[in-house]
C-alpha cells in the first residue's frame, strides 16, 4: 500500500461520496484458491476501473501486491479495491482465506458491512471453509455466496449449491440458475427475481424472457422458493400474506426485501459468477448496491473514552463527533507509515489535527498510547495505489499517511472529543521462531524493522525472553512466519533463525542440609559469616519458603536477611544447570558471627555457599512447563488428535462437546510439556486438513522424565 503501481492500466481519479447510503463495503471472504483475487481483477475491469485484467501466477493483480503475496502465489494481506457501479460506491474489500491469515480476516469483517463468501464451483464445502463461514457468523455478517470458476473442468454449479446450503443452512438460495450449452460449458443465467434470461454466449449479453422449455418447472420451483425466502426472512408478513393468496408480488418490492432479509444476516442469496467468462459479472454488480445494507444499516462498534470510561452508541453520521479506526498498517518504503482507516460517524479532513488513541493491546507489544497528530492529506486507496480526495464520511474507507503513532487497532477521534474503540478480536499466535541478527552490524536495522512490524501486524508477538535471552517471534503458522521473515530481511536485515530454547527450572528432590562458610583474614576488615542451612523440596507452585529457627543469638538479628538474599540470588542463578531453583523451603538453623569482621556481605556469601554444598550433597532435578491446551477438534479427527497428544507426552484432562457455534466438534483439554508444543501450530494443521484450533496457557512445572535430560 502506498506505492504508485500502474501495470494494470489503471485510469482516473477517485471520487470522495458524500452519503453514506451510497457507499457499500463488501469483503470478499472465502477459502484460498476459490478466486477472490481474481474475481476483484474481472469486477474492476468491467467497472472500468483498470483497462486489463492482472493475473495471479504473474503476480499483476491490483490487491495481491505484497511481494509476499507474489511469491505464495495467495493473499497474505486485505486490500482495497473501490469501483463504482451508478453512483454508489463499491469498497471491496479482498482478504486472504489462508488460515494463517485469519487475523487479516477479521479487520477485513471489521471494515466491511456485508461479505461476498467466494466458492469454488469445483471444490465442494470443508471443514475449513466452514470455520470462514463461521468466522463471518460471529460478528454477525450479512453475506451472500458466490459460486466461483464457473469455467472450471469439474465445475457443478448446482451441486455446489446444494453442498452449501448443508453446511450453511436453509437460508442459502440461488439468486440465478446456470444455463449450458451443448458442451456443458455454462454460458447464461436465469434471474429468478427478474424472469429473465443473460446469455452470454455471443459478444454481447441479450437480456431475454425465459423460454418456456423442459427446464420451465425446475425455474418456476426454484423461484417460487427463492420468493417465500426472501418474504419469510423479511418478516413481512403482509406480503406473505398477499404471496400466499397468490398475488404477483413486483420486483421493486422483492429487491427491497431482498435487502432486508440479507442485512438481517440469516438469509444468503447465491450468485453464479465466472471471472474467465464474464458470465455473472454484470448481475452481481448489480446485486451488491441493490441488495447489501449501506452503512447506515450497520452498527457502528460502541465507543468509550480513552480511560474506558463513559460508553456511548455511535450514530453513522457524518455531522457527528469523529470516529475512524485503523483496520491495517502498512510501512511503504516511499511514502513511509500508510493507515488504512474506517470511518464511523463524523468526516475526516485534511490539515485538520486528530487524536490517536491505542489501548488493550498490550499483551502483543502494543504499549497504550495517546497522541495528537495532524491529517496531511487522505487518500482512497486502489490495492497500492493512493489516489488523492477532499474528505472522508462516516461509512467510507480511506488511507491517511505519516501519523507516525497510529497502529492496526487504533482509534481516530476528535482532540477535543478523543474516543476510544475496543479492537476486535486478534487471534492468537501460537508458532514461536526465534532470530538472531546475522552479524552485529544488523543489530539496528533488525530493531528498526521489528517495530514496523509490530505497528503494522497486532497478529505477530514479539518476546525477548530474558531467560534463554531469545528474541522470539510468535506468529500464525509457517506461511504467516515466512512473511514476517521475509519483511525483516527486505528492510535490509540479514537474520538467522534458531531452535526455541524451553526456559526450565530445578527443585531439589529430598533433603539436604549445607554448610556455609566465608571467612577471610588478610589484615584490616575481615570477612566472617558461617551459617547451616536444611533445604526441603515444596509442593509444583509453592515457590520459596525461608524459615528462620535461630536461638540464642546464634547469628544476630541484623544478619538472618542478608542470609535469605544470599539464598534468593542463588536460587536465580541456579544451581547445577543454570536454571532458576523453585519450590523449596530453605530453614535457618545455627551459625556463627565474629563481633568485628561480620558484615551483610559475607552472610550473604555464606547463605549461597551454604545451599550449594546442600545441592551437592542431595539430589537435585529439573522440571519442564507444562500448558494446559485446549483443542476444538472434528469429531471424524478426534481420535487422531487424542492419539497425537498421548505421543507428546500430554495427559488429557477431559471432554466436552462443541457449543451450538461449532456443531460437530470436541474441545479436548490436556497438560502438555512446552516443549512438545513448539511446532504444534502447524502439525495439529496437518493431522486435521486444517480444520482443528487451539489456546494455551501456563499451567505448571514437572519433573523432566530423566530419559530427555
Amino acid at each position: 500500500m502506498g506505492t504508485k503501481n500502474t501495470e494494470n492500466g489503471t485510469t482516473g481519479g477517485a471520487v470522495a461520496v458524500p452519503d453514506p447510503a451510497r457507499i457499500r463495503n463488501v469483503a470478499l471472504v472465502g477459502p484460498s484458491g476459490a478466486g477472490k483475487t481474481t474475481l476483484c481483477e474481472a469486477l474492476l475491469a468491467t467497472a472500468g476501473v483498470i483497462t486489463r485484467t492482472g493475473s495471479v501466477t504473474e503476480g499483476t493483480t491490483v490487491c495481491d501486491h505484497d511481494p509476499a503475496a507474489v511469491r505464495q502465489q495467495r493473499s497474505v494481506a486485505l486490500s482495497v479495491a473501490p469501483f463504482f457501479v451508478d453512483d454508489v460506491k463499491i469498497n471491496l474489500i479482498d482478504t486472504p482465506g489462508y488460515a494463517d491469515f485469519v487475523g487479516e480476516l477479521r479487520a477485513g469483517l471489521r471494515a466491511a458491512d456485508a461479505a461476498l463468501f467466494v466458492v469454488c464451483a469445483a471444490e465442494g464445502i470443508d471443514t475449513s471453509t466452514i470455520a470462514l463461514w463461521q468466522e463471518c457468523a460471529a460478528v454477525g455478517m450479512p453475506r451472500a455466496v458466490v459460486v466461483s470458476r464457473l469455467d472450471h473442468p469439474r465445475a457443478g454449479v448446482e451441486a455446489e449449491i446444494a453442498a452449501c446450503r448443508a453446511a450453511f443452512g436453509a437460508g442459502v438460495l440461488p439468486l440465478y440458475l446456470p444455463v449450458t450449452g451443448s458442451d456443458g460449458a455454462v454460458t447464461g443465467l436465469v434471474g429468478l427475481i427478474s424472469g429473465k434470461l443473460y446469455d452470454y454466449s455471443g459478444g454481447r449479453v441479450p437480456v431475454t424472457d425465459i423460454p418456456g422449455d423442459g427446464d420451465a418447472d425446475r425455474i418456476e420451483q426454484a423461484r417460487a422458493e427463492l420468493i417465500e425466502g426472501i418474504i419469510a426472512e423479511s418478516e413481512d408478513e403482509s406480503l406473505m400474506d398477499r404471496y400466499l393468496a397468490g398475488e404477483e408480488i413486483d420486483q421493486a418490492t422483492l429487491i427491497t426485501d431482498l435487502e432486508k432479509a440479507v442485512a438481517r444476516g440469516s438469509f444468503h442469496p447465491v450468485l453464479p459468477v465466472c471471472a474467465a467468462t464474464g458470465v455473472g459479472l454484470t448481475e452481481l454488480m448489480q446485486a451488491i448496491p441493490r441488495g447489501f445494507p449501506s452503512p447506515l444499516e450497520h452498527r457502528p462498534p460502541r465507543v468509550t473514552n480513552p480511560d474506558g470510561t463513559g460508553e456511548q452508541a455511535l450514530a453513522v453520521d457524518p455531522d457527528g463527533p469523529l470516529a475512524a479506526e485503523v483496520v491495517r498498517t502498512a510501512v511503504d518504503s516511499y511514502v513511509g507509515r500508510v493507515s488504512l482507516v474506517r470511518v464511523f460517524s463524523g468526516t475526516l479532513r485534511p490539515e485538520r489535527p486528530v487524536h490517536v488513541s491505542g489501548h488493550g493491546l498490550a499483551d502483543r507489544g502494543h504499549e497504550d498510547h495517546d497522541a495528537d497528530e495532524r491529517v496531511a492529506h487522505i487518500y482512497s486507496p486502489l490495492g497500492s495505489s493512493l489516489r488523492e480526495v477532499p474528505y472522508c464520511v462516516a461509512g467510507d474507507l480511506c488511507a491517511l499517511t505519516k501519523l507516525s503513532s497510529a497502529e492496526t487497532g487504533d482509534t481516530i477521534s476528535d482532540p477535543s472529543r478523543p474516543l476510544l474503540m475496543k479492537p476486535w478480536e486478534m487471534p492468537e499466535p501460537l508458532l514461536p521462531i526465534a532470530v538472531t541478527a546475522h552479524s552485529r552490524s544488523d543489530e539496528d536495522a533488525l530493531s528498526r524493522n521489528l517495530a514496523k512490524l509490530a505497528a503494522g501486524d497486532p497478529n505477530l508477538r514479539l518476546e525477548r525472553n530474558a531467560e534463554t535471552h531469545q528474541l522470539v517471534l510468535w506468529c500464525m503458522g509457517e506461511a504467516h512466519a515466512d512473511v514476517v521473515l521475509q519483511r525483516l530481511r527486505a528492510g535490509g536485515a540479514e537474520i538467522d533463525t534458531e531452535a526455541v530454547r524451553v526456559p526450565l527450572r530445578e527443585t531439589f528432590a529430598r533433603q539436604a542440609k549445607g554448610h556455609g562458610r566465608h571467612v577471610k583474614q588478610s589484615g584490616g576488615h575481615g570477612q566472617y559469616a558461617v551459617c547451616d542451612l536444611v533445604v526441603e523440596p515444596l509442593p509444583r507452585g509453592a515457590g520459596f519458603e525461608f524459615v528462620d529457627r535461630i536461638v540464642g543469638g546464634a547469628i544476630p538479628h541484623q544478619f538472618i536477611p542478608s542470609v535469605e538474599k544470599g539464598v534468593r540470588a542463588q536460587l536465580d542463578k541456579g544451581l547445577h544447570s543454570g536454571y532458576p531453583l523453585v519450590d523449596v523451603r530453605v530453614t535457618l538453623v545455627d551459625g556463627k558471627a565474629h563481633s568485628v569482621d561480620s558484615s551483610d556481605a559475607a552472610f550473604q556469601t555464606a547463605g549461597a555457599l551454604a545451599l550449594k554444598e546442600a545441592a551437592a550433597q542431595g539430589r537435585i532435578t529439573l522440571l519442564e512447563p507444562l500448558d494446559e491446551v485446549e483443542v476444538r477438534v472434528p469429531d471424524e479427527h478426534l481420535g487422531t488428535v487424542l492419539g497425537d497428544l498421548s505421543a507428546r507426552r500430554g495427559r488429557v484432562l477431559g471432554t466436552e462437546p462443541g457449543d451450538e457455534d461449532h456443531p460437530g466438534t470436541t474441545v479436548v483439554r490436556a497438560e502438555v510439556p512446552e516443549t512438545e508444543l513448539l511446532r504444534y501450530a502447524i502439525e495439529l494443521r496437518s493431522l486435521t486438513s486444517g480444520t482443528a484450533g487451539f489456546t494455551r496457557r501456563f499451567s505448571h512445572y514437572d519433573p523432566l522424565p530423566e530419559q530427555r535430560r
